[in-house]
Protein backbone atom coordinates (compact mmCIF):
# COMPACT_ATOMS: atom_id res chain seq x y z
CA UNK A 1 0.00 0.00 0.00
CA UNK A 2 1.07 3.46 -1.02
CA UNK A 3 2.36 5.79 2.47
CA UNK A 4 2.78 9.52 2.29
CA UNK A 5 4.53 11.71 4.76
CA UNK A 6 3.43 15.12 6.19
CA UNK A 7 5.88 17.03 8.38
CA UNK A 8 3.75 19.81 10.03
CA UNK A 9 3.40 22.53 12.80
CA UNK A 10 -0.04 23.88 14.36
CA UNK A 11 1.18 27.14 13.89
CA UNK A 12 1.62 26.91 10.35
CA UNK A 13 -1.85 27.89 8.54
CA UNK A 14 -0.63 25.65 5.33
CA UNK A 15 -0.09 22.93 7.65
CA UNK A 16 -3.68 23.12 9.09
CA UNK A 17 -4.91 22.95 5.10
CA UNK A 18 -2.44 20.74 4.13
CA UNK A 19 -3.38 18.00 6.71
CA UNK A 20 -7.03 18.51 6.35
CA UNK A 21 -7.05 18.00 2.93
CA UNK A 22 -4.28 15.04 2.78
CA UNK A 23 -7.16 12.81 4.75
CA UNK A 24 -9.06 13.36 1.84
CA UNK A 25 -6.49 12.56 -1.04
CA UNK A 26 -5.15 9.48 1.34
CA UNK A 27 -9.01 8.42 0.89
CA UNK A 28 -9.22 8.65 -2.47
CA UNK A 29 -5.93 7.01 -3.34
CA UNK A 30 -6.06 4.08 -0.15
CA UNK A 31 -2.85 5.28 0.85
CA UNK A 32 -1.47 5.74 4.79
CA UNK A 33 -0.65 8.88 6.70
CA UNK A 34 2.83 8.91 8.15
CA UNK A 35 1.99 11.77 10.53
CA UNK A 36 5.50 13.43 11.19
CA UNK A 37 5.15 16.74 13.46
CA UNK A 38 8.06 19.07 14.21
CA UNK A 39 8.91 22.40 15.36
CA UNK A 40 8.67 24.94 12.24
CA UNK A 41 10.81 27.43 14.30
CA UNK A 42 13.52 25.08 14.61
CA UNK A 43 13.73 23.88 11.03
CA UNK A 44 13.51 27.60 10.37
CA UNK A 45 16.63 28.53 12.74
CA UNK A 46 18.16 25.51 11.22
CA UNK A 47 18.32 26.10 7.70
CA UNK A 48 18.05 29.54 7.45
CA UNK A 49 14.30 30.33 6.59
CA UNK A 50 11.50 32.46 7.82
CA UNK A 51 8.27 32.58 7.76
CA UNK A 52 6.37 34.03 4.10
CA UNK A 53 4.57 36.12 6.63
CA UNK A 54 7.50 38.17 7.95
CA UNK A 55 6.95 39.84 4.76
CA UNK A 56 3.77 42.76 4.73
CA UNK A 57 2.80 42.16 1.10
CA UNK A 58 3.49 38.66 1.15
CA UNK A 59 1.66 37.82 4.23
CA UNK A 60 -1.51 40.36 3.37
CA UNK A 61 -1.65 37.97 0.18
CA UNK A 62 -0.93 34.99 1.56
CA UNK A 63 -3.84 34.52 3.76
CA UNK A 64 -5.89 35.79 0.94
CA UNK A 65 -4.37 32.69 -1.02
CA UNK A 66 -4.60 30.30 2.50
CA UNK A 67 -8.65 31.17 2.53
CA UNK A 68 -9.07 30.54 -1.39
CA UNK A 69 -7.45 27.33 -0.45
CA UNK A 70 -9.89 26.28 2.83
CA UNK A 71 -12.97 27.40 0.63
CA UNK A 72 -11.79 24.86 -2.35
CA UNK A 73 -11.31 22.19 0.03
CA UNK A 74 -14.52 23.20 2.12
CA UNK A 75 -12.47 23.67 5.19
CA UNK A 76 -13.17 26.15 8.09
CA UNK A 77 -10.60 28.71 8.09
CA UNK A 78 -10.37 31.68 10.28
CA UNK A 79 -7.33 33.50 10.90
CA UNK A 80 -5.91 33.21 14.50
CA UNK A 81 -5.64 36.99 16.00
CA UNK A 82 -2.39 35.62 17.86
CA UNK A 83 -0.49 35.04 15.03
CA UNK A 84 2.22 33.91 14.97
CA UNK A 85 1.39 31.20 17.88
CA UNK A 86 4.75 29.81 20.07
CA UNK A 87 4.33 26.06 18.98
CA UNK A 88 6.81 24.39 21.50
CA UNK A 89 4.54 23.20 24.07
CA UNK A 90 2.20 21.98 21.66
CA UNK A 91 4.54 20.11 19.45
CA UNK A 92 6.07 19.06 22.58
CA UNK A 93 2.73 17.33 23.18
CA UNK A 94 2.31 15.94 19.38
CA UNK A 95 5.67 13.75 20.90
CA UNK A 96 3.44 13.13 23.79
CA UNK A 97 0.89 12.00 21.55
CA UNK A 98 2.71 10.03 19.85
CA UNK A 99 4.08 8.14 22.60
CA UNK A 100 0.39 7.57 23.92
CA UNK A 101 -0.59 6.48 20.54
CA UNK A 102 -2.65 9.61 20.01
CA UNK A 103 -1.36 11.85 17.31
CA UNK A 104 -4.03 11.95 14.88
CA UNK A 105 -6.32 12.99 17.64
CA UNK A 106 -4.39 15.45 19.92
CA UNK A 107 -3.54 16.70 15.67
CA UNK A 108 -7.02 17.48 14.73
CA UNK A 109 -7.77 19.06 18.19
CA UNK A 110 -4.76 21.41 18.27
CA UNK A 111 -5.33 22.19 14.46
CA UNK A 112 -8.30 23.25 15.09
CA UNK A 113 -8.49 25.08 17.76
CA UNK A 114 -5.36 27.56 16.27
CA UNK A 115 -6.90 27.34 12.59
CA UNK A 116 -10.66 26.90 12.92
CA UNK A 117 -11.55 28.18 16.78
CA UNK A 118 -8.86 31.24 17.07
CA UNK A 119 -8.19 30.01 20.49
CA UNK A 120 -5.35 31.35 22.15
CA UNK A 121 -2.99 28.36 22.54
CA UNK A 122 -0.16 29.97 24.31
CA UNK A 123 -2.21 30.25 27.24
CA UNK A 124 -1.73 26.48 29.18
CA UNK A 125 -4.80 26.84 30.48
CA UNK A 126 -6.80 27.33 26.98
CA UNK A 127 -4.72 24.10 25.45
CA UNK A 128 -5.60 22.20 28.71
CA UNK A 129 -9.32 22.71 28.30
CA UNK A 130 -9.23 22.31 24.70
CA UNK A 131 -7.62 18.33 25.27
CA UNK A 132 -10.36 17.84 27.95
CA UNK A 133 -12.83 18.36 25.42
CA UNK A 134 -10.99 16.46 22.64
CA UNK A 135 -10.95 13.21 25.31
CA UNK A 136 -7.48 13.48 25.80
CA UNK A 137 -5.74 13.59 29.38
CA UNK A 138 -4.78 17.19 29.80
CA UNK A 139 -2.89 16.37 32.73
CA UNK A 140 -0.64 13.58 31.27
CA UNK A 141 0.16 15.96 28.52
CA UNK A 142 1.07 19.21 30.78
CA UNK A 143 3.26 16.56 32.72
CA UNK A 144 4.39 15.01 29.20
CA UNK A 145 5.46 18.74 27.55
CA UNK A 146 7.74 19.20 30.98
CA UNK A 147 9.60 15.62 30.13
CA UNK A 148 13.51 16.31 28.97
CA UNK A 149 13.21 12.95 27.08
CA UNK A 150 10.12 14.89 25.12
CA UNK A 151 12.06 18.12 25.09
CA UNK A 152 14.78 16.01 23.55
CA UNK A 153 12.92 13.53 21.31
CA UNK A 154 10.95 16.72 19.77
CA UNK A 155 14.67 18.62 19.15
CA UNK A 156 15.43 14.79 17.18
CA UNK A 157 12.53 15.29 15.26
CA UNK A 158 13.72 18.68 14.15
CA UNK A 159 16.72 17.14 12.79
CA UNK A 160 15.27 14.14 11.03
CA UNK A 161 13.19 16.99 9.22
CA UNK A 162 16.41 18.88 8.35
CA UNK A 163 18.51 15.66 7.40
CA UNK A 164 15.80 14.76 4.92
CA UNK A 165 15.30 17.88 3.23
CA UNK A 166 12.78 19.61 4.45
CA UNK A 167 12.94 23.76 5.26
CA UNK A 168 9.00 24.61 5.83
CA UNK A 169 5.67 23.19 6.26
CA UNK A 170 3.47 21.28 5.49
CA UNK A 171 6.40 18.96 3.75
CA UNK A 172 5.32 16.19 2.00
CA UNK A 173 7.28 12.72 1.07
CA UNK A 174 5.97 9.80 -1.42
CA UNK A 175 8.74 7.49 -0.99
CA UNK A 176 11.99 9.83 -1.33
CA UNK A 177 10.34 12.89 -3.40
CA UNK A 178 9.23 15.83 -1.72
CA UNK A 179 6.80 18.33 -2.08
CA UNK A 180 6.47 21.44 0.09
CA UNK A 181 3.38 23.48 0.12
CA UNK A 182 -0.62 22.76 0.79
CA UNK A 183 -0.97 23.73 -2.84
CA UNK A 184 1.80 21.01 -3.92
CA UNK A 185 -1.07 18.27 -3.04
CA UNK A 186 -2.36 17.13 -6.91
CA UNK A 187 1.22 16.08 -7.24
CA UNK A 188 0.99 14.26 -4.37
CA UNK A 189 -1.87 12.48 -5.42
CA UNK A 190 -0.65 11.78 -8.56
CA UNK A 191 2.36 10.12 -7.17
CA UNK A 192 0.27 8.24 -4.56
CA UNK A 193 -2.23 6.65 -7.74
CA UNK A 194 0.72 6.22 -9.84
CA UNK A 195 -0.29 8.59 -11.96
Amino acid sequence: MASVEIWYDFGSPASYLGYWELKNVAERTGADIDYQPMLLGGVFQAVGNTSPASIAAKGKWLFGDLSNYAAKYGLPFAMNPNFPVNTLALMRGAIVAQRRDELVAYSDAMFNAVWRDEKDMADIAVVGATLTEAGLDAQAYGEGMQDQAIKDALKAQVERAVAKGVFGAPTFFVGEQMWWGQDRLTWVEEALSGS
